[in-house]
């Protein structure tokens, strides 16, 4: 059954995710659960920007992964530096094909779609407390938003909070 939003649409899959970037995805999530974290895929930051995969571990810390699928995704890609201060810690994820053709002052995770591995960490650089509060809170509501739309797919007919 796939996950529908209250107006008929996927959240998680809008159709701009390659089935390259589906792979790193699901590999990622994997071994981002298998770590403890809860992972939520396509969270809207406050800057507008979408986070490929926000992870919220269990001392709190809040990681987001930019995933890669391609060398080509990687160099038209200028909005990553603006999620460094978004998150306590920043990775890079994709195929081992792609190679390793990221920053080496951001985490990098390789996956084959089933398993990853962090390859490289990210360097830890704490978000405000406020900031934290407020991304904290956005994760829970898009999860449980999403959560509910599972269960009950229909339109909503009141004004969002």
């Amino acid at each position: 059954m796939p996950l529908l939003s209250a107006f008929d649409v996927e959240p998680m899959i809008d159709g701009r995710q390659s089935p390259a970037a589906m792979k790193v995805r699901r590999g990622v999530a994997r071994l981002l659960r298998d770590l403890g974290a809860a992972v939520v895929p396509e969270v809207t930051l406050s800057s507008g920007r979408r986070a490929d995969l926000v992870a919220l571990n269990g001392r709190g810390e809040i990681w987001i992964v930019e995933i890669k699928s391609s060398l080509a995704d990687f160099r038209a890609d200028t909005k990553w530096p603006h999620y460094r201060t978004a998150c306590d810690r920043l990775f890079f994820a994709s195929l081992p094909e792609v190679g390793d053709i990221f920053p080496v002052e951001v985490g990098l995770i390789m996956t084959d779609g089933y398993a990853a591995e962090i390859v490289r960490e990210a360097p830890l650089d704490r978000l405000a407390t406020a900031a934290r509060r407020a991304l904290t809170l956005r994760i829970a509501q898009t999860a449980a938003r999403r959560l509910h739309e599972l269960e009950d797919p229909s339109p909503r007919l009141s004004v969002p909070l």
